[in-house]
Parts: C-alpha cells; structure tokens; sequence
C-alpha cells in the first residue's frame, strides 16, 4: 500500500464532508442557486477522486511503480485544480472580486483527473 495517498484519501475525504455539510447548511442562504451548484460540483468531484486516491493508495502493493504513483498525484493535484478552482471561485464571485479568471484553472484539474484515470489503467495494464 502506499501510505500517503491512504492518508491523503482520509484527509481529503474528510474535508470533502465538511464542505458538503457546509455548502448544504451554510451556504443555501449566502449563496444564488448556480453558485451554490457549482460548489456541489467542487464536492462531488473531490469525494469521486477521494476513493481513487484511496484506490490508488491500496493497489499500489499489487501494481507498484511510477504510473501508479502518478495516478495518485494527478488525482490530488485534479482535487487541489478542479474542485479548489470552483471553491474559490465561488468565494470570489460571492466577495464581488474580479478574479473569474479562476474558472480558467478548472479544466486543467479535470484534465488531471482523466491523466490521473489513464495511468491507473495503464499501471494495472503493465503487470502481466
């Protein structure tokens, strides 16, 4: 097993919780309906790629090497990119902050993910 993306995968999950009790609770107040879907996606988007992580962090003991590695990173680098991005870009657009440039950042986290997809196949893949 690899022990950080396991410890990676609690934190952030738990966090992923967190935001989902506080988008739910907290924000439906503060929050337009489309701001407030976009930050359900930043959530839902982190807890998918919470048990990649997980994962990840659990066939690396039968598929280890550096595709599964790189797996792991690109799935907490798409989390930090993706979700992050809409996180603050909900914070901002809230703050009436001119920073909407942010949503740009976006797709480069979801780019992240399907990399991050795409080497655990291919670390899986490799072992005969």
């Amino acid at each position: 097993m690899h022990k950080r993306f396991l410890q990676a995968a609690a934190i952030t999950g738990a966090l992923a919780v967190a935001l989902g009790a506080f988008g739910a609770h907290g924000l439906k107040k503060l929050l337009d309906a489309e701001l407030l879907q976009v930050f359900e996606t930043a959530v839902r988007y982190q807890f998918y790629h919470v048990f990649a992580l997980l994962a990840a962090g659990m066939l690396y003991k039968e598929f280890p090497g550096k595709f599964m590695k790189w797996a792991g990173n690109l799935f907490l680098t798409g989390m930090l990119l993706f979700s992050g991005s809409l996180y603050l870009l909900c914070y901002v657009k809230y703050a009436g902050l001119p920073l909407s440039w942010i949503g740009a950042i976006t797709p480069v986290g979801g780019v992240a993910f399907i990399a991050g997809w795409l080497l655990l196949f291919m670390a899986v893949a490799k072992k005969h």
